[in-house]
């Protein structure tokens, strides 16, 4: 199928947008109007003029094809990706092909297209080359890992004396003690190169404000947080999946080593969280003919986008690679066979029951996990009291959702589109509820974005 057969829905495009304000700017500029020489080319590029507030409009690029989600070029100052002019060629595009009808691509787009293809081939080589410079000096690899081997288990000792300090203590001291004292002990966590465990106590922090409860709250996450301490002082005597899954909890850099899975991959979610450092975007895929899957990661610094993208609802041809420990679902995007394009597959659901059992069944290999991927069959979004559950539409099981997902717009779509009859539903599972991200409708009808 040549990229002029592949077209996305406007919910597709807009789920690329970085924020609310892009989103609704895009929409705007989704229509013929302020576009002249717009274009599209078989290679999957799509290309048009803006008509802006200055004299010269902006030229605007996409290609759509790129393996790692679409790729963007304006003229404009935004620094946002993509921008609103990006976002409303997208839409215009995908309205139909008379819109950005098939043609010559222009000077100023090829270049940008060919100044693309030559950095990846670039970069591909320099890859190779890394690659081969980091294997010919292992013993100077082996060396670094020990010294910071050797740094973290400082740390998670010091860890380990500050909690006890706490407990004897007592709990009820942390609510005057304020974030500080918090702060104070995830900077020392840093210093010792173990990220995972500065990010958990930073959360501590926010438990002693959390309402009813927290004490109880607080004791849990504390004792999760001993238990990474001990995994690592003790990783010598663990199995070596759930050795691996501890150095990843503490923050270890590693590689996606696993062998390539090649499969038609359904893009079944896409959602960002933000930090004053950094933006994490969440990609999860289901393999269609293998049955897994999979999380993609990726990141931008604070305020910018992730590159990665691929819109919801979409099915790509391409191999993954998964990173190591037991239980863990993050893999790699590698080659890419095939641009994303439209499909009636769904991922096959299960029960609420089955998906809470599932949740259980996992935290034997990473009891840090906050929670699973799981796709509900024939669910309702029903209200419970002042809170929603998806209630099965077959028996009287029902899971609660998340304080996070009960406050998100993506919950009246998810009633909205439901109307009271039961639709498939995929979300995270976990200790704190169910989060939707993405909805399907009984019988035929496109993925619908939560998140």
């Amino acid at each position: 199928m040549t990229q002029q057969g592949v077209r996305w829905t406007a919910d597709q495009v807009l789920a690329l947008a970085p924020d609310a304000t892009s989103r609704k700017a895009g929409s705007k500029l989704g229509a013929a109007g302020p576009w002249s020489e717009a274009g599209s080319s078989d290679e999957g590029t799509v290309w048009g003029l803006c008509k802006g507030s200055g004299s010269k409009p902006y030229q605007t690029v996409i290609d759509i094809a790129d393996a790692a989600g679409p790729a963007y070029k304006c003229s404009c100052p935004s620094r946002k990706f993509p921008c609103k002019h990006a976002l409303g060629l997208l839409l215009l595009w995908a309205g139909g092909e008379g819109a950005v009808p098939p043609g010559p691509t222009p000077d100023w787009a090829e270049q940008w297209i060919e100044g693309r293809r030559q950095r990846a081939q670039e970069k591909r080589t320099a890859d190779a080359a890394g690659s081969a410079a980091g294997s010919g000096d292992p013993e100077a690899a082996r060396r670094r890992a020990e010294r910071r081997a050797v740094r973290i288990t400082a740390g998670a000792t010091e860890l380990e004396q500050r909690l006890a300090d706490l407990l004897r203590g007592g709990l009820a001291g942390t609510e005057q003690a304020g974030y500080g004292m918090w702060e104070e002990t995830a900077a020392r966590m840093v210093d010792a190169q173990a990220p995972g465990l500065a990010a958990r106590v930073r959360e501590l922090g926010a438990v002693p404000s959390s309402g009813p409860g927290w004490p109880v709250r607080l004791l849990e996450e504390c004792a999760l947080i001993h238990l990474l301490d001990q995994g690592w002082l003790r990783r010598e005597r663990l199995p070596d999946g759930l050795a691996s899954t501890v150095r990843s909890r503490i923050g270890l850099p590693a590689s996606a080593d696993g062998p390539a899975t090649r499969d038609r991959w359904l893009v079944l979610a896409q959602y960002d969280t933000a930090d004053a450092r950094l933006t994490t975007r969440r990609i999860w895929l289901h393999g269609t003919d293998s049955g897994r899957t999979a999380l993609l990661l990726s990141y931008g610094a604070a305020g910018r986008a992730p590159e990665l993208a691929l819109p919801v609802g979409l099915e790509l041809e391409a191999e993954v690679s998964s990173y190591p420990g037991t239980g863990q679902l993050r893999a790699a995007l590698g080659e890419q066979f095939a641009p994303p394009a439209p499909t009636a597959t769904r991922p096959p659901g299960v029960t609420t029951e089955q998906a809470a059992a599932r949740y259980g069944e996992a935290l034997r290999d990473d009891p840090w996990l906050d929670s699973v991927p799981v796709t509900l069959d024939r669910v309702i979004p029903a209200p419970d009291g002042d809170s929603w559950q998806l209630a099965d539409a077959e028996d009287d099981s029902a899971l609660p959702l998340t304080a996070s997902a009960r406050s998100r717009p993506g919950l009246w779509r998810l009633v909205a589109l439901s109307g009271g009859a039961p639709v498939k539903v995929f979300g995270e599972c976990g200790h704190r509820g169910f989060t939707p991200l993405t909805a399907w409708p009984e019988g035929a009808g496109e993925a619908v974005q939560l998140c």
